[in-house]
């Protein structure tokens, strides 16, 4: 279990089986970014980074990332992503950190134009940022339209990317949920059948992904509400029924255990 520093509270779970040394971090690096399609660093402090991240040592990750320049901020941000979302319990210090990662993306979407994950990693900062504020006050923001731009991004720059698929289905489930099927299609252009498409997408990318198939039961339940339980249900036992290989698939095959709970 990695030991807490200051201000960031330590990875929860035994890390034993998520700490990749040496050639092992090559070698599992597909499978570890099934979801997010990052591709293998050329530079050793970034992939120290990454092996840090996948080990469950978010600030670690997070302080190496920042350090390596902008190759290095997609772990970074990365880290910081899913530290706030799991593990950080102040919503003033998410809210921050999410500003400040969405910041980052924008300058290295700027540098790096063809950087898939630059603008997923927005998209997931912005989206959880507006479910914090609301969903509904988000979209007066014009949060909304940002989070579906960078995600249509990210999957034009890669239509392997199975994450941004799941981010997209979920933000169709969730604007529809807020204002309705018809001011959601008008509006938003967002749509039923677009978040079931979504979210179908990504499990066929990602067959052995947890949180694929919990934003997937969250989304159905959403847009269909009981109508869909069974599904619901189904999805959230294959989930916690999964095997982790990192850190950030330890917490989310968690989350589901204890949403079935």
């Amino acid at each position: 279990m990695a030991t807490k520093k200051s201000g960031w509270a330590a990875f929860p779970h035994d890390n034993a089986a998520f700490v990749y040394d040496g050639a092992a971090l090559k070698k599992n690096w597909a499978r570890l970014h099934k979801g997010d399609a990052e591709p293998f660093p050329t530079d050793k402090a970034v992939e120290e980074a990454w092996r840090l991240y996948h080990a469950g040592d978010f600030q670690g990750a997070y302080e190496a990332g920042l350090a390596a320049g902008l190759d290095g901020y997609n772990a970074a941000n990365k880290a910081a992503c899913i530290y706030n979302n799991y593990l950080e319990t102040s919503d003033a210090k998410k809210q921050k950190a999410y500003e400040e990662i969405a910041a980052r993306c924008e300058e290295l979407q700027a540098a790096q134009k063809k950087n898939a994950n630059a603008y997923y990693l927005a998209a997931y900062a912005l989206g959880r940022y507006g479910q914090l504020i609301g969903v509904a006050k988000a979209l007066t923001q014009g949060i909304g339209g940002k989070v579906r731009t960078a995600l249509e991004t990210a999957i034009k720059l890669d239509p392997k990317h199975s994450d941004a698929h799941i981010a997209l289905g979920t933000f169709n489930a969730e604007v529809i949920e807020k204002v309705g099927t018809m001011i959601g299609k008008m509006t938003y252009g967002v749509s039923k059948e677009a978040a079931v498409e979504n979210y179908e997408k990504a499990l066929k990318l990602n067959p052995d992904s947890a949180i694929a198939r919990t934003e997937m039961a969250d989304g159905l339940y959403k847009l269909f509400g009981d109508k869909k339980m069974k599904d619901v249900e189904r999805l959230y036992g294959e989930a916690a029924a999964c095997e982790p290989k990192d850190a950030m698939e330890c917490l989310d095959i968690e989350a589901a255990k204890a949403e079935m709970e």
